[in-house]
């Protein structure tokens, strides 16, 4: 069995591996209704878990709800190494948009949707995200309030561990305030690096970094020197990709997503390789461009 980048201990003592797996992409188009296909997207659950991966990564508006209906029905009851967080703080409208859940009621609804559809008595941790109308961040507001309402679940045994999506530095140390913090989800990836700062915070105050769209999501990574690289270490450019992240901090973890079991080894392989200095170097020019 891979090694799958070794573990990290969220909150000090719930390890998982550092490559996961993200959820998302089961859901069907624009991560709504079912998935395209059904038993390859149990599969592609049942095969990952089978490999060794302990970080599945989900939420309850991936579908809405299809998808954390799709890891029931897949993986329940679950096996006990396996961590699976979820996230808070939006819902999916009619016309398939991302718009902000944050009041308490929205929250605590969330939640217990959550407990219902994963078939569990408590979450083993919840992101509280952060986003406007537009689903964009940073997001000039305090979280006090809201992840309060999280802290309070937490208090009542609903959730076991916090983290947070779409944050700044300043709103980290918000929640921070307020309760443990164990993981930060933001977007980083090669091309993506505005977080840079926030990632070697998290890694300074053994806060679990990880990133989303760490391959670029709906805009797929593309550059001709990460081809270049990836052709020196006879490798695939998104498994570069990945190992470029798993090197770039020890407190980062991965959770890209796939909907295909061949794609979801290709993802786990990248653990494997070691990059060295000089396409470090080259890699870094895509960050700087």
């Amino acid at each position: 069995m891979a090694n799958l980048g070794g573990t990290y201990s969220f909150g000090g003592g719930l390890p998982v591996t550092r490559m996961g797996y993200g959820a998302m992409q089961l859901a069907g188009p624009g991560v709504w209704g079912p998935p395209r296909d059904h038993d390859a997207a149990v599969a592609v659950l049942r095969e990952a878990v089978e490999r060794g991966v302990t970080h599945l990564d989900t939420s309850d508006y991936y579908g809405p709800h299809t998808v954390n209906a799709l890891i029931k029905e897949a993986l329940h009851p679950y096996p006990e190494p396996l961590v699976i967080v979820t996230k808070v703080g939006a819902r999916r409208s009619a016309d398939k948009g991302w718009p902000a859940a944050l009041s308490a009621e929205e929250l605590t609804q969330a939640v217990h949707d959550n407990l219902r559809n994963l078939g569990v008595d408590a979450l083993d941790v919840v992101n509280l995200r952060l986003s406007d109308a537009s689903g964009g961040y940073p997001v000039a507001m305090s979280l006090a309030e809201p992840f309060g309402v999280l802290a309070d679940l937490r208090q009542q045994g609903l959730i076991r561990h916090l983290g947070v999506s779409h944050v700044t530095a300043e709103q980290l140390d918000e929640a921070k305030a307020i309760a443990p913090v164990v993981c930060v989800q933001n977007q980083y990836n090669l091309a993506h690096r505005e977080n840079d700062d926030l990632v070697d915070k998290c890694a300074a105050e053994g806060t679990a970094f990880v990133p989303y769209f760490p391959l670029g999501g709906f805009s797929p990574l593309q550059s001709g020197l990460l081809d270049d690289c990836a052709a020196r270490l006879g490798a695939t450019p998104m498994q570069v990709a990945l190992a470029w992240l798993l090197q770039r901090s020890p407190s980062m973890l991965l959770i890209p997503g796939t909907s295909s079991t061949a794609h979801l080894r290709e993802n786990l392989a990248a653990a494997e390789l070691e990059l060295p200095a000089d396409v470090l170097a080259d890699l870094d020019r895509i960050g700087a461009a």
